[in-house]
């Protein structure tokens, strides 16, 4: 089912249904100013959706909208057939697919906060509390509330345990970090090419299948790009739109490897129809999750299905590589993507000067957590004075804290006219 005023593309909502191991039978679809309070569609609408649900004796209708609870009951009560919404469709998929440990937790916590909300309609037939003496209480308001209570107690279970495995990643990344190794990460619309590529690149046994969502789990292996250069690359899950919040959430350790990336390979299919909303959809969730700032390259994808199209690379104004049309499937353009990470991580690095007061001294153990310091020294002041080596992405995490002086260069210290205040 389909009413959005815009036609969002039922093509998607049909590969969805499939992923999900569904059988589309029929499509209805129409047009509202604004959704029904009661049932989303309008009364008309919903005579025509019934008996299309009779003609194909069709037992799941699929709503390519996000429905409120209510009125997912009252079209189920309607109906007479299971409603499910696309939200209930796409964390339906992602409970199928996930495969590690952290991954089944991750689908369980989105699927409990999306059912909390939704609780109370496996118990429409218990009695309800009422108003009045004598009437209040009753067996329906003890369940709902047992059962609600049950909930939360899992979540915050889930929740903790998520906890300590993001520690685990933490304690990797920093491992990475001083051993100096860049993470590049793969980022990009569901079914784009990302685990093709990776499986490409560092040879990792993952599942590729022409399909949406067909990996969730995040995968970190090396990659030599060249022989003066290794890097981590982590590939992770697909982007869609209207990525329901309860999976952004719940996901924000996993997209962590993005958000925390030196570099984010941005995968497009090169032959969608669709391609500026699709790339419009990733950024808006790179921007959500704290990645919209880290440098990134477009990777043109599935060349092998354009038309007279050949593998080559673009560059910005300032003449570095923001573009490169390749295909994963047959390799053709792989060279110019080791050559464009090269040439975006080899400059990442720069030199810097750290002027910091006497009350700031936590800033500084901030700095030697993400830069290499060459030079610390106290001044006359109490103060210090540091000569260290940032990366851009860690450069970004301390100028973010608006609170310190910093230099472009090292000839500049002494010049305080000349410096910089973020």
């Amino acid at each position: 089912m389909q009413t959005t005023g815009e036609s969002e593309d039922l093509g998607e909502l049909r590969e969805l249904a499939i992923s999900a191991g569904a059988l589309p039978l029929a499509v209805v679809s129409g047009k509202r100013q604004s959704p029904d309070p009661r049932y989303y569609i309008g009364k008309g609408k919903l005579e025509e959706l019934s008996l299309a649900i009779a003609e194909h004796e069709a037992e799941l209708v699929l709503f390519n909208n996000m429905l409120s609870p209510s009125q997912e009951r009252n079209l189920e009560k309607a109906l007479s057939t299971r409603v499910v919404d696309r939200t209930g469709l796409i964390l339906d998929i992602f409970a199928q697919r996930a495969r590690t440990f952290e991954g089944k937790l991750q689908v369980e916590l989105a699927q409990l906060r999306h059912m909390s909300t939704r609780l109370v309609r496996g118990w429409t037939h218990l009695e309800r509390q009422k108003g009045g003496i004598g009437l209040r209480g009753g067996p329906g308001e003890t369940q709902l509330e047992t059962d609600r209570r049950l909930l939360e107690n899992r979540i915050r279970m889930i929740q903790k345990r998520l906890e300590k495995v993001e520690q685990q990643r933490e304690q990797g990344r920093n491992a990475r970090k001083r051993a100096d190794v860049p993470v590049v990460g793969l980022v990009g619309y569901t079914n784009a090419g990302k685990s093709t590529l990776f499986k490409k690149l560092t040879l990792a046994d993952v599942y590729v299948a022409d399909q949406l969502f067909a990996t969730l789990d995040p995968t970190l292996r090396r990659y030599q790009v060249a022989s003066q250069m290794s890097v981590v690359m982590a590939d992770t899950v697909g982007f869609i739109r209207h990525l329901p919040h309860e999976l952004v959430a719940a996901f924000r350790s996993t997209l962590s490897e993005a958000s925390d990336a030196d570099l984010l390979l941005h995968m497009i299919d090169a032959s969608d129809e669709r391609i500026d909303d699709t790339i419009a959809q990733v950024e808006e969730v790179l921007v959500e999750i704290g990645a919209g700032q880290i440098p990134r390259i477009q990777i043109y994808n599935k060349l092998d299905l354009v038309e007279n199209a050949s593998a080559r690379l673009e560059c910005d104004g300032e003449g570095k590589i923001a573009k490169i049309w390749l295909s994963a499937i047959t390799g053709e353009g792989i060279d110019l993507l080791d050559q464009a990470i090269i040439e975006r991580l080899s400059g990442e690095i720069k030199r810097h000067a750290i002027q910091l007061s006497s009350s700031e001294g936590a800033l500084r153990a901030r700095v030697y957590e993400f830069a290499k310091v060459l030079k610390d020294e106290a001044d006359e002041t109490g103060g210090w004075t540091m000569q260290v080596e940032l990366a851009t992405k860690d450069e970004r995490h301390l100028r973010e804290l608006d609170r310190f002086w910093i230099a472009d260069n090292v000839e500049s210290l002494e010049a305080t006219e000349q410096q910089i205040k973020f």
